[in-house]
C-alpha cells in the first residue's frame, strides 16, 4: 500500500499524469505516470501528495459510460484496442435519447496503489521513486503550461520548490486544475507573478495564526457551542444556510444559565425561526387543550414489505393498476421490497397517475424527457461572460457542487471520486433552479433528492419524482420557513395532548419549543436513520396513511420512547439537546411506524378533540362513540377503513388542506411528507 495520509483530506482527485524524466518535451502518455493528487491538512501542516498507481494506464481497465446518461449502472468495459495501441477512442455501441448529454471523459481506472516511502517529512518535502509529499510552506510558485493528450492540448502544472527545484509537472487531461487551484486559495494564497502571467506566487498560511484561532474555540466561553460543533446535530444545522446563524448565536451562551427567563428562550426560537411571534403569557400560540381521556394505546403488528409478485397482480392487461387502496394500505403496512421501488415510486410520489396505462405512462416519460433536456439546456448553455453577471446562478452552482460533494459518500452508491451518482446529484439540482428559479437551492434539498437518486437511477424519472417530493417540502426551504413555524405549532399541540406532563416537564427545562426537532422536520428524518431504512419510511409516508400529518406522529412516536430517560435523569436544556442528537442512526424504524400507528388509533378513537389536533390529523369532526379499547379487536381489524381508503378520492397537501379530486387526477395520491 501507499503511504496513507492520516489527516483531513482538502482535495482528493485520480486521473492525474506526472512527467516524472527532465525532458518537459516528451509529454506523450508513454512518459507519463498516472496517479492520484491530495492536499491533507495533518501534523499541524498542510501536505501536498502524488501517488502513483502501479501499472500504466490499459485501455481494458477504463470503465466507459454506454447508452444514455440518465442511468449511472448501464456501464461497460472498453478493450477493443490492444495496450499501446494509438489510434481512435472506442466508440459507444448504442445512441441515447439525449446523446449530446451522455457523460464525457466518465472513466474510472482499476488501480492498486503502489509502494512508496512511509510518512512524509513535516515542514519538509519527500519523493521516493515516483511519489512525492510535499509541504505547502515549501512551495514558491506555480505555472501553467500546455500538454498533450492524443495531440490535443491539455493543461498541465508546475510547482517550484523554494531554492531552484521544482516537482514533476502534472498533467490534468481529464480536468481538475481549477478546482486544484480553487483549494490552493482555500489554504493559501496565490497572487500573479508581474514578470509571469503563467505564474503564480504561492504564500503559505500563517500556522501560528490559524492554531490561536483554534485554540480560541477551546475556551470556555464557547460552552455548549464548542461540544455540539462535534456533534452531527449542529454539523447538520450548520448545511442550513437560513438556520446556521441563528442557532449557533442562540448556543454561544455559557453554561451557568441553566434557566432561563420566558423572554430569553422566547427570544431563542424566535432567533432560530425568524418571524415566530410568540405570547409569553399563554402558551406559544398554541390553543389551550384541555386534558383528554385518550384511553388505552392499542397494540399494532406490521407486515411484509410489498413483493414483485404482489405489484404485478394488481396490474391489469393495459398495465393500470387496479384495487388502488387495497395497495396503498399494503405499502402502509409493510413498505416495498427493493425491486419495486423503481416502479411503485413514481405512483407514491404522483409523477405517475395511478390510474394511468403502460402506454400512457410511456408518452408520459417522452413528454417529461424533451421538457427536462430543455430545462438543462439552459444553465449548460450558459457563457462564463453570462455567468459572471448572473450572481445567483453562480451562487446556486457554488452551493449545489459543494453540497453534492459531501452528500451520503458514506454510501457505496455515491463513494469516490468521480462517481456518476454524484453527477446526476449535481445535474439535478442545478436543472431543479431552472424549474424553480425562485426558490433555487437551499442546502438540505441534496439530502432529499440522494435517495430518489439512489432507488431510479435514472436522471430524467429521478428529477421528476424530486420535483413531486419539493411540491410538499417546499415550504419548509422558503425564506420566511412558514412550513417549519406550522410543523413546530402542531407537533407542540399534538404532545401536549397526548403527554401534559411530558410537555410540562420540557417547558420547565427551556425545551417546550421542540426547537431540538427542527432536523427531523426539516428534511424528514433523514439523518436520524440509515439510509435503507429512510427508504422504508418515506415509502410508508408517501401512502398519505393513515392521516395527514402522520410524520407529526412519528415525531411523537421518538419523543414517546424517549421521555423516560429524559424525565427519570432529569434532563436539562443541554443535555436534551445532546440525548435527541445522539439517537441519530440508533432508532428502530420498524419501531417507530408502529408506535406512530399506535398513536394515531388512540386519538382517533377518541371524542371530544380539540378543533385543533381534527384540523392537523384531518380527522372526522362529528361526533364519534368510542371504540372498544381492547388490544385483541385493534389488532384484529384494519384501523378504521374508511380513513385507510380515503387516498382514492382526496389529498392532503402540506398545509393540511384536503381537496376533492375527479377521476382524471387520481395520479395525485394522498400524499403527507
Amino acid at each position: 500500500m501507499a503511504a496513507e495520509s492520516s489527516g483531513k483530506v482538502v482535495f482528493e482527485l485520480e486521473g492525474v499524469f506526472a512527467h516524472p524524466s527532465g525532458d518537459e518535451e516528451d509529454t506523450e502518455e508513454d512518459f507519463l505516470v498516472c496517479g492520484s493528487l491530495r492536499i491533507v491538512e495533518k501534523d499541524a501542516d498542510i501536505m501536498m501528495e502524488f501517488t502513483p498507481l502501479e501499472d500504466s494506464v490499459d485501455p481494458s481497465h477504463i470503465l466507459c459510460a454506454a447508452k444514455d446518461s440518465s442511468s449511472v449502472m448501464e456501464w461497460v468495459q472498453c478493450g477493443n484496442q490492444r495496450p499501446g495501441e494509438r489510434g481512435q477512442w472506442p466508440l459507444e455501441s448504442q445512441q441515447s435519447y439525449e446523446t449530446e448529454w451522455d457523460l464525457i471523459n466518465a472513466a474510472s481506472f482499476k488501480k492498486k496503489a503502489c509502494v512508496a516511502g512511509q510518512g512524509s517529512v513535516a515542514g519538509g518535502h519527500e519523493q521516493s521513486g515516483r511519489f512525492f509529499s510535499v509541504s505547502l510552506s515549501q512551495l514558491a510558485a506555480v505555472t501553467l503550461r500546455d500538454g498533450c493528450c492524443r495531440h490535443r492540448k491539455t493543461p498541465a502544472l508546475v510547482f517550484a520548490l523554494k531554492g531552484s527545484s521544482s516537482l514533476p509537472s502534472l498533467h490534468f487531461h481529464q480536468g481538475g486544475s481549477k478546482e486544484l487551484l480553487d483549494s490552493l486559495m482555500g489554504v493559501a494564497t496565490l497572487s500573479k507573478c508581474a514578470e509571469d502571467e503563467s505564474r503564480l506566487l504561492i504564500s503559505s498560511p500563517n500556522k501560528v495564526l490559524s492554531q490561536s484561532f483554534e485554540n480560541l474555540e477551546d475556551d470556555n466561553n464557547f460552552g455548549l457551542v464548542h461540544k455540539l460543533r462535534k456533534d452531527p446535530y449542529v454539523t447538520t444545522l450548520g448545511r442550513f444556510s437560513k438556520v446556521t446563524n441563528y442557532i449557533f448565536d442562540a448556543f454561544k451562551g455559557t453554561e451557568e444559565q441553566h434557566q432561563r427567563p420566558p423572554e430569553e428562550v422566547a427570544n431563542l426560537l424566535g432567533e432560530i425561526i425568524p418571524g415566530l411571534e410568540i405570547n409569553q403569557q399563554e402558551e406559544p400560540g398554541f390553543e389551550v387543550v384541555t386534558r383528554v381521556d385518550l384511553g388505552t394505546r392499542p397494540q399494532v403488528s406490521r407486515s411484509a414489505p410489498v413483493s414483485a409478485d404482489m405489484w404485478n397482480g394488481h396490474q391489469d392487461q393495459d398495465g393500470r393498476l387496479m384495487h388502488i387502496a387495497r395497495l396503498q394500505e399494503s405499502i402502509f403496512r409493510g413498505g416495498l421490497c427493493h425491486a419495486v421501488r423503481k416502479e411503485a415510486w413514481k405512483f407514491l410520489l404522483g409523477y405517475f397517475p395511478w390510474n394511468s396505462t403502460l402506454d400512457e405512462r410511456k408518452s408520459l416519460r417522452r413528454s417529461k424527457t424533451d421538457e427536462y433536456f430543455r430545462m438543462k439546456l439552459q444553465w449548460k448553455s450558459v457563457s462564463e461572460e453570462q455567468e459572471r453577471r448572473n450572481s445567483r446562478l453562480r451562487d446556486y452552482k457554488s452551493l449545489i457542487e459543494k453540497d453534492v460533494n459531501r452528500t451520503d459518500r458514506s454510501n457505496q452508491f455515491y463513494e469516490g471520486i468521480d462517481n456518476p451518482g454524484l453527477v446526476l446529484l449535481h445535474d439535478i439540482l442545478m436543472t431543479y433552479c431552472m424549474y424553480d428559479f425562485d426558490l433555487g437551492y437551499v442546502q438540505g434539498m441534496s439530502d432529499l433528492l440522494s435517495p430518489i437518486v439512489f432507488v431510479m437511477e435514472n436522471e430524467v424519472d429521478a428529477f421528476w419524482c424530486f420535483v413531486c417530493f419539493m411540491e410538499h417540502m417546499h415550504q419548509n426551504f422558503e425564506e420566511q420557513m412558514q412550513g417549519m413555524k406550522t410543523q413546530l405549532i402542531q407537533l407542540s399541540t399534538l404532545l401536549r395532548l397526548l403527554d401534559p406532563s411530558f410537555c410540562s416537564y420540557l417547558e420547565s427545562q427551556d425545551s417546550g419549543y421542540l426547537y431540538f426537532c427542527f432536523r427531523w422536520l426539516l428534511i424528514r428524518f433523514k439523518r436520524e436513520f440509515s439510509f435503507h431504512n429512510i427508504l422504508r419510511l418515506w415509502e410508508v409516508m408517501w401512502t398519505g396513511l393513515p392521516c395527514q400529518n402522520f410524520h407529526l406522529l412519528l415525531c411523537c412516536a421518538i419523543l414517546d420512547s424517549e421521555k423516560s430517560k429524559i424525565m427519570e435523569e432529569k434532563f436539562g436544556f443541554n443535555e436534551i439537546l445532546k440525548h435527541v442528537n445522539e439517537l441519530s442512526m440508533k432508532l428502530d424504524v420498524e419501531e417507530i411506524l408502529q408506535k406512530g400507528e399506535s398513536i394515531w388509533l388512540q386519538i382517533n378513537k377518541c371524542q371530544g378533540l380539540p378543533q385543533s389536533v381534527i384540523n392537523i390529523l384531518a380527522l372526522e369532526s362529528k361526533p364519534r362513540d368510542r371504540c372498544d379499547s381492547s388490544t385483541e379487536s385493534a389488532a384484529a381489524a384494519p384501523p378504521v377503513a374508511g380513513a385507510l381508503h380515503r387516498g382514492d378520492r382526496a389529498c392532503a397537501n402540506s398545509n393540511g388542506h384536503l381537496r376533492a379530486m375527479d377521476s382524471q387526477h387520481l395520479s395525485k395520491v394522498a400524499f403527507m411528507s
